[in-house]
This record gives structure tokens, sequence and C-alpha cells, in this order.
């Protein structure tokens, strides 16, 4: 019980951030499930793309062409973006762009 209110009161800090600026430490707790495949902090050594230290205007127009399902050569990340707001999806671009690679 105690671990579904914690999800929850997560669940309710990111909304309200959404409607703001987004605050680093939100924006952090976004890129986490990117390491599963794109390594921690985006620097992915093997066959998936590293997506740190890439321009964020580049990075957030790959992500909303993801969200959009404009790419015929993607797999899984059309359907993980579907996830995220344009504003989330720019602040995410900005934070792996500050990411060293």
């Amino acid at each position: 019980m105690i671990h579904l209110l914690s999800i929850l009161l997560l669940a309710a800090g990111l909304g309200a951030a959404r409607a703001q600026e987004l605050d680093p430490a939100a924006v952090q707790v976004l890129a986490g499930p990117c390491a599963n495949c794109h390594g921690p902090g985006g620097g992915s050594p093997g066959a998936i793309p590293a997506i740190a230290g890439l321009p964020a205007d580049a990075a957030a127009e790959r992500m909303l062409a993801f969200r959009e399902d404009t790419d015929p050569s993607a797999t899984v990340m059309p359907r993980l973006m579907k996830g995220y707001g344009e504003d989330e999806i720019r602040a995410l671009a900005r934070w792996f762009a500050e990411t060293p690679k």
C-alpha cells in the first residue's frame, strides 16, 4: 500500500511539474527509463544510439517525430514517446544535450 501511495504521489508531482517549467529533479526522473536502452546518462556503448550530448533542438524534433510515429524505421520509440508531452520531450532533449558524452 505504501508503494502504491508513493507512486501516486510521484505521478501527482510530475503532473504539477508539467504545468510549470519542469525542474531538474523531475526531468531526471523522466530520463531514468531511457537508461534501460541508451545506457546511464544516455551514453550507450552498444548498438542503440547514444543520446548524451546531442543538440537539444535536433533531439527534441526526433523524439517528437517518434511520438507522431512518422519514422518508418522506428521500432519501440513511438510507443514510448506517446507517454510524454511536448514540454517533457523538450525538457528531456535539453537534459541529454547538457549530459556529457
